[in-house]
């Protein structure tokens, strides 16, 4: 159905425009503006700002449901929950399972790809590891990792049934060029990542076709005046983009401020790397890649204390980001929709409020609180603000939209 949001500010690549009109067709923007009469129920939106849909590139899951599963259902459970922490499309990310390879999770990555579906959408796949060097392995299981095998990622490209997007290696490891060529044939982002590399091993896996840093500065050498490291090599290459966890946690604010202002809005993709107990209380158990894992206050451990992940979501790291690292909101919006599109190879639909763009945006109170969120024109979460706005235009909720709407 078309309808029109009136009267707020609208955030999209470093641009506020106060006072504007977004006009939504059935699934996407069809005109942004100053005016927009005659065009279907207008939704007053004063006082409100409206950004991009958030894109989380590095997720593991949350709300209790994980992405690296067996089961393509929970998959789609995951994504009828994230977008009330304004998400509105992800990457289905997998890691290894004990003593062999996740053939059957690629495969329900893969169908849940297929499955019909509201709230957010999948882009595809996102493969951390095999080929991870076991000096900074961090919380994956260590006979998950291996060496570099042609044959053995031809095998995972098949099961991934083409659907696999991004893939993290350690680039240092004896063939591991080799299949940084391999995967760039296939359309595959090689991303660096639990790497004990040199500046100069990172920059010839650039130069091979890798473009992305997973998580920069966990799981890999630091940036030393002597021996700068991946970081070093990532922010000598433009064509490249780093990944950050910004809960403050994984990377202190100050560092956060370091890598941003090295690399940009346009090259920094802030993520989450989300577990399932993420938006779950501190004590809730889980499984990390066969593994025991727990929250444990604003991060999640496993038994032995090591970081697995964080139980970041997408709208605290926008909070973060303005709060403890001091970004501009535009810059923030940035690095969390406008970047991970282009990342994901899908920059020409997602991303920016531009007519003719899939109709993803969150609308945020002052407080950068998640009032509503839609994906692809149909709304995925409202709060009990949102929902008297809309009774206000004369719009009925569905009864699918999650329950926050009606408390």
């Amino acid at each position: 159905m078309r309808f029109v949001l009136a009267g707020a500010t609208l955030i999209d690549t470093g641009i506020a425009d106060p006072a504007a009109w977004l006009v939504v067709g059935d699934s996407a923007i069809a005109a942004v503006g100053a005016t927009a009469h005659g065009t279907g129920p207008v939704i007053d939106a004063t006082g409100l700002l409206v950004v991009p849909g958030f894109i989380d590139l590095h997720t593991h899951g949350g709300g209790g449901f994980a992405l690296h599963t067996t089961e393509p259902e929970e998959i789609v459970a995951y994504a009828a929950w994230v977008p009330r922490t304004g998400t509105t499309a992800f990457l289905i990310n997998v890691v290894g399972v004990p003593d062999g390879l996740p053939e059957r999770q690629l495969a329900a990555a893969a169908t849940a790809m297929t499955l019909a579906r509201r709230g957010a959408e999948p882009l595809g796949i996102y493969l951390e590891g095999p080929y991870l060097n076991p000096k900074r392995r961090g919380a994956h299981h260590p006979s998950w990792l291996r060496a570099p095998d042609r044959t053995e990622l031809s095998r995972l490209l098949a099961v991934s049934r083409g659907f696999l997007r991004v893939m993290t290696l350690a680039p240092e490891l004896p063939g591991a060029e080799e299949l940084v060529h391999l995967l760039v044939t296939h359309g595959v982002t090689v991303a660096l990542g639990h790497t004990d590399a040199t500046y100069e091993q990172a920059r010839r896996a650039f130069q091979a076709g890798a473009r992305l840093v997973t998580h920069c500065f966990n799981a890999m050498p630091p940036l030393l005046h002597r021996a700068p490291g991946p970081i070093g090599a990532l922010v000598e290459v433009d064509h490249a983009v780093g990944e950050l966890i910004a809960d403050g946690h994984h990377v202190v604010p100050p560092a956060m401020r370091v890598l941003i202002r090295a690399l940009g809005p346009q090259r920094t993709a802030i993520v989450t790397d989300a577990q399932p107990a993420a938006g779950l209380p501190t004590g809730t158990s889980f499984s990390f890649a066969g593994l025991p894992a727990h929250v444990d206050g604003q991060v999640a451990r496993l038994s032995d204390g090591t970081l697995a992940g964080s139980i970041l979501t997408m709208d605290q790291a926008l909070r973060n980001l303005v709060s403890l690292v001091g970004v501009p909101l535009a810059d923030a919006v940035t690095m969390l929709a406008t970047t991970p599109a282009r990342v994901a190879g899908v920059a020409e639909r997602k991303g920016r409020l531009l007519p003719g763009y899939d109709a993803d945006f969150v609308v945020l109170n002052a407080d950068l609180q998640v009032i509503a969120t839609y994906c692809r024109g149909q709304l995925a979460h409202a709060t009990a603000e949102w929902h008297d706005r809309l009774a206000a235009a004369g719009l009925r909720v569905s009864a699918s939209v999650d329950e926050e709407q009606a408390q």
